[in-house]
Parts: structure tokens; sequence; C-alpha cells
């Protein structure tokens, strides 16, 4: 395999973990949007809203990256995307736009209160959506199974194995926004956040065991992946560690370890699903060599690539350093 194509699918395995690490916390504060109970409901709605306000837009930058290094640099798999997975990756392009809208129009200066209402809980049912369909859209992909060319109730998306996927990938970002939100919030508001991270990390467990089991059958690849490779049983303990480590965290209130530990989670697990099913793009005839562009375009991309670098992190940087500034240390 050329080494240009090994680089071009690091880029998108990278750039999915930090679409997880960013995008998907997004979507988990739909998930709490959803669910906000109790006397401070609507301050925790608040607090959701201020903390993905500044940057939402600037998060699915990593999901644009991938989309164009797929067209550009493996131009079949892009075309067979489209093709086998039209229905439950329309579904999930509609969720994810619907949520912006609305995030949007709820926020909208003079809107009427009741109007707020409406478009608060439309964006958060299409956060759980987005974020349910992304991992359905991820199962069907390792499955093996295409699905049919027509929204469709059955399928590969639909199977129990996938549906797994989706709660688990609800789940890990709901883990994940509740995390961040507990190291932005303070007093009450913190425990609140604090209390649904715990509660969601130990669902993610319980899910990600779900899930490992029912791929035996619907995505054999991926499962020998992730249990007969060299690196299998350390990348699994090291995320079990990671777990572990963010649960020690938030029970000892321990916020920004919290925080790193999550994040470190979620983005092995992101690379360990990579990883697993490493060459393939699309399980299980579309590898990396297979539905690579020509050499000269993959170089004249990875060039690109490396020029945007140079404005794209500066760029980012300035943007959080803006809109999300380091609270300042209170004195002890």
């Amino acid at each position: 395999m050329r080494t240009e194509a090994l680089a071009l699918g690091a880029v998108m395995l990278a750039a999915l973990v930090l679409y997880a690490l960013f995008g998907g916390a997004d979507f988990g504060g739909g998930t709490w949007h959803l669910l906000a109970r109790g006397p401070r409901k609507e301050a925790q709605r608040e607090a959701i809203a201020e903390a993905i306000a500044p940057i939402w837009e600037a998060n699915h930058v990593w999901l644009i990256l991938v989309v164009v290094v797929l067209f550009t640099g493996f131009p079949a798999a892009f075309a067979a995307l489209g093709t086998r997975f039209h229905a439950p990756l329309t579904a999930l392009l509609v969720a994810i736009v619907l949520r912006g809208a609305a995030f949007v129009f709820r926020s909208a200066p003079g809107i009427a209160r009741h109007h707020a209402r409406r478009w608060g809980t439309t964006f958060a049912l299409a956060s759980v959506s987005a974020a349910l369909l992304l991992g359905m859209n991820v199962a069907a992909i390792v499955s093996g199974r295409p699905a049919p060319l027509r929204l469709t109730l059955t399928g590969a998306w639909t199977s129990p194995f996938a549906v797994a996927t989706g709660l688990f990938t609800l789940a890990l970002f709901s883990f994940l926004a509740a995390v961040y939100l507990s190291v932005e919030a303070e007093g009450a508001l913190r425990e609140d956040f604090r209390r649904r991270a715990l509660l969601s990390g130990v669902l993610c467990g319980v899910l990600a065991l779900a899930t490992f089991l029912l791929s035996g059958d619907d995505a054999p690849l991926v499962r020998a992946g992730l249990a007969q490779r060299p690196w299998s049983w350390a990348l699994h303990g090291a995320t079990a560690a990671a777990a572990l480590i963010a649960l020690f965290g938030l029970a000892a209130r321990r916020f920004p370890l919290a925080r790193l530990a999550a994040a470190a989670q979620v983005g092995l697990v992101v690379l360990g699903w990579g990883a697993s099913q490493q060459p393939y793009l699309i399980v299980p005839d579309i590898t990396l060599a297979s539905a690579s562009a020509p050499l000269a375009t993959q170089r004249v991309l990875l060039i690109a690539l490396a020029a945007g670098a140079l404005v794209l992190f500066p760029s980012l940087r300035l943007l959080y350093k803006v809109f999300k500034p380091a609270r300042p240390k209170r004195p002890s």
C-alpha cells in the first residue's frame, strides 16, 4: 500500500477523533438539554447553550475535512458510501442540519418564549437522533452488509448490533458533554452535571460490552480486529484505564483530570474502531489501496492539507481563546 494512502487514512481517522471530542460533545449537550430536570432545569439548559454557542459551527470542520479527503483521495469509497448507505447517511445529514437550524432559531433575538422552547426541543431531539444515527451508520459500514438504496426500517443499520452501537455512541457523547459541563459550570449546576456524568459513564461500560458481544455476528472482521491483533488488549486496557480515571476524577471532584481522561477514553474508542478495520474503508471489499485516487492527486492533497493546517490550527486556537477563555482561578 502507498505511503500517501496510509497518510490520508491517518488524517481522516485523526479528524474523526477530533469530531468526536468536539462535535460529539455538542450532540451530548443536546441529550442533557432534553433530559434537564429539577428546579434548575432552565439553568441547566442555559449552561448547555452557553457552552455550545461560541464554537459549535467550527466543530463541524472535522467532519467536512473527512468528506473532502474521502471524495478527493478515495473517490471509489466515497461513491460506494453514497450509494450503498444512501438511506442512513441521508437521515444522519438531515438530523445534523435540523439540529443546527433549531439551535440558531431558539436563540434568535426577539423570539417568543414558547417558540424558543419548541426550537429547543427540536434541537435536543435532533442532537439525540444525530448521535444515534452516527453510531448506526458506523455499524452498517463495518458489518459488510450494504443498506438498501431507499429509506427503510430494515437493513444493516437497524440490526441489533447497529442499534447497540448507536446507543453506545449516544451514551459516550453524553458522558463527554456532562464531563465538559462539570468543568465549566459552578455550584449546584456543577453537581447536577457531575451526577449525570457518573451515571452515563457507567452506562457507557455496559453498552460497550453489549456492542462487543453483538459484533461477533454482525461485524466479525472488526470483532476479530478488536480481539486478536497484537495491540488489541493493550488498547482495551488503556481505554478501561481512561474510563476509570475519568470516573475517579468525577467522584473526587477533580474535574480537569476527569475531562482529560474522558477525552482520552473517547479518542481511544475511535482509534480502536479505525485500527480494527484497517485497511478497509468499507468492509468487506473496499480498502485504502483499492479506492485510492491517482498518486499525483493524493500527493497534491497532502500538500494542500499541510498548507491548510498552517491556517486552520492557529485560527481555531484564536477562536477558542476569544470565545472560550480559561476561567480565572479562584483564590483558595
